[in-house]
């Protein structure tokens, strides 16, 4: 494959036709942000009054968190139980965690309508409000994770006493990483607790911040075998198959508890029959269940499966897109006859949003070519790659 490389100083990034496409895209976002902050959310979104939260809530904060909770299912899983040989892949998680929480901290910024006084809630303190709750745990999260990439970033720009720092501090940090999104994951649940009459009840339930914390945790390891894959195919290495087939077990017994503990409380509540009524909301359900619960815990169940790379990559897509899909359905599908009216977002809108995952995909890749967050005996291969 052809391509140029840029380099400035010690660093270097490649320029192929993929990029020049992300990098427009992000081009274009910053004027529609241009747009957006100067004119006001009425004049570049279609939200109303039925719909204040649209696609940068539903789809970059709520699910972009959701994502992004690799970095403290695997944090947990190898700092606090020990489990040393998911280690290789444990920088890499804590880089696209934490970019997903820099994109939902920034779509936050362009959902207030008064975006110059974001600032207030630093100083403003709502104790009651379970929004205050999530915006603290969220940009708390997101700077213990720049501070934890700062052990990795030191180890390029050398600067003894800051790593010596940061070293010294990862124990902490560590712990509010597990911490922090635990609350913030269930939190985001709660929001719609209160939801009662106008969420489905296929989604709402008392219980709701569990599902969504339990599903941010079973997401992690299938989010990061998918972007491991994704990365190994982009950079020419072998992929971590026998890390990643051991690692997703814990996905599948976790979302056979999601399945067992959905189950329960649709018949508790007697909702469950909803699921097979016909409508639109319980053809969702059964498309967010069955192709992002049941399919993947077959498939990852299934030894021939789960012991190819194809295999498991795949069965990891689905639960990503199932985890994505039930965000997608709790803030759009599970309201929509509720609160009346319709919403489809407007382009700027989707540019924004776009843009918004370029960067993230641009940053990825500067990172995993300039730091060492591919395993290590890869690493220098894949620099030697990128140089060659």
């Amino acid at each position: 494959m052809n391509y140029k490389i840029w380099r400035f100083g010690k660093w270097q990034f490649r320029l192929t036709s993929t990029r020049y496409v992300l990098m427009a895209l992000v081009a274009i976002m910053v004027v529609a942000a241009v747009f957006r902050f100067v004119l006001g959310l009425g004049a570049v979104t279609n939200l109303s009054d039925e719909w204040p939260w649209g696609l940068w809530i539903g789809f970059d904060l709520l699910c972009g968190i959701a994502l992004a909770g690799g970095g403290f299912s695997t944090a947990l899983i190898v700092h606090v139980l020990h489990k040393e040989k998911y280690a290789p892949i444990a920088r890499a998680a804590l880089v696209t965690s934490m970019l997903g929480y820099i994109i939902a901290l920034v779509s936050l910024l362009f959902d207030v309508g008064r975006w110059h006084n974001c600032w207030r809630p630093f100083f403003f303190w709502g104790y009651h409000s379970v929004l205050f709750e999530v915006f603290w745990c969220i940009a708390l999260y997101t700077l213990v994770q720049v501070l934890e990439f700062g052990d990795i970033f030191f180890e390029r720009v050398k600067s003894r006493p800051l790593k010596g720092i940061l070293e010294k501090a990862m124990p902490f940090l560590l712990i509010f990483g597990i911490i922090l999104p635990t609350l913030h994951q269930s939190s985001l649940g709660s929001l719609f607790v209160v939801a009662v009459d106008k969420l489905n009840p296929l989604w709402w339930s008392m219980i709701i911040p569990f599902f969504f914390v339990w599903s941010a945790f079973f997401l992690g390891p299938a989010m990061v075998t998918f972007e491991g894959s994704l990365a190994a195919r982009a950079y020419g290495r072998q992929p971590e198959t026998e890390v990643y087939q051991s690692l997703v077990k814990v996905t599948m017994w976790m979302m056979i508890a999601y399945l067992i503990v959905k189950i329960i409380d649709l018949n508790y509540r007697g909702v469950f029959s909803l699921a097979f009524n016909g409508s639109f909301e319980s053809n969702m359900f059964l498309l967010e269940m069955i192709g992002g619960i049941i399919i993947p815990i077959i498939m990852y169940a299934i030894p021939s499966i789960r012991k190819t790379q194809a295999g498991v990559a795949a069965a990891s897509f689905l639960v990503v897109a199932g985890v994505v899909f039930n965000r997608i359905n709790v803030n759009f599908t599970g309201m929509a006859k509720a609160v009346g009216g319709s919403y489809f977002p407007s382009i700027l809108e989707w540019l924004i949003t776009l843009g918004f995952w370029s960067l993230l995909v641009l940053a990825y890749c500067f990172i995993a070519e300039n730091l060492a967050i591919l395993p290590k005996e890869e690493h220098a291969g894949a620099k030697k790659s990128i140089a060659g």
